[in-house]
């Protein structure tokens, strides 16, 4: 597959507390593996996944397959890293704001790294999901199922508990934030009034710039 084989470029970013588990669980979603040795991140690193996303064609209504290229951002979580992080939030075009159900501050903390993408980010109403991690550790949990709902039913975000052991879920995760971003890019399109484009498509080999921040409809 040469390097310009793909119709769009999709940009995602991880960010939650250090140690919430955003590496595995990005090398569980693009690898299908898990590895509990990953050390902390320092900085900003990324994975590669190249998906299919079944969506709307020119004219607006016949169905076609698009192929996808995703970039998924792992960003540090510790406060020396934030400014680095911050700064490529107006890159992303979606985001999984993670927390670890068994660290009920990490929940917590949810709240504050919302308030950080709103101000950052591309729009004032980005496309996030909420993400539960280590779901699997159901002895240690401190986080209720209801709680998390809550707070993401406050956001209007849609929410998921997964485990980068296990594999529950994180497909699932991935794939509902990239399918939000591509139906923001389509209905922009196709005369939507809510948004403009989010997204690159490469349809001509040339990538754009991040669009700079404006207020969308939410």
């Amino acid at each position: 597959m040469v390097d310009w084989d793909y119709d769009y470029l999709i940009k995602l970013l991880a960010l939650g507390d250090s140690g919430v588990g955003k590496t595995t669980f990005l090398y569980r979603y693009t690898d299908n593996k898990f590895n509990r040795k990953f050390t902390t991140t320092v900085g900003i690193d990324f994975r590669e996944k190249r998906v299919v996303y079944l969506g709307t064609g020119a004219d607006g209504t016949t169905e076609r397959n698009f192929r996808v290229h995703l970039q998924l951002w792992d960003t540090a979580g510790q406060e020396r890293f934030r400014s680095l992080t911050t700064a490529f939030f107006r890159d992303a075009m979606g985001f999984l704001l993670m927390f670890d159900l068994t660290n009920q501050q990490s929940f917590l903390n949810v709240r504050n790294w919302m308030s950080q993408l709103q101000a950052n980010a591309y729009c004032d109403c980005p496309d996030v999901v909420l993400v539960g991690t280590k779901a699997d550790l159901k002895d240690t949990r401190n986080v209720h199922t209801r709680q998390a709902r809550d707070l993401a039913d406050r956001y209007g975000i849609p929410y998921f508990e997964t485990s980068a052991m296990t594999g529950v879920d994180v497909d699932q995760a991935v794939t509902t934030l990239m399918n939000l971003v591509m139906k923001r890019m389509e209905q922009s399109t196709y005369g939507a009034q809510s948004s403009e484009p989010n997204g690159s498509h490469t349809a001509s080999h040339e990538v754009e710039e991040a669009p700079v921040r404006r207020r969308c409809a939410c």
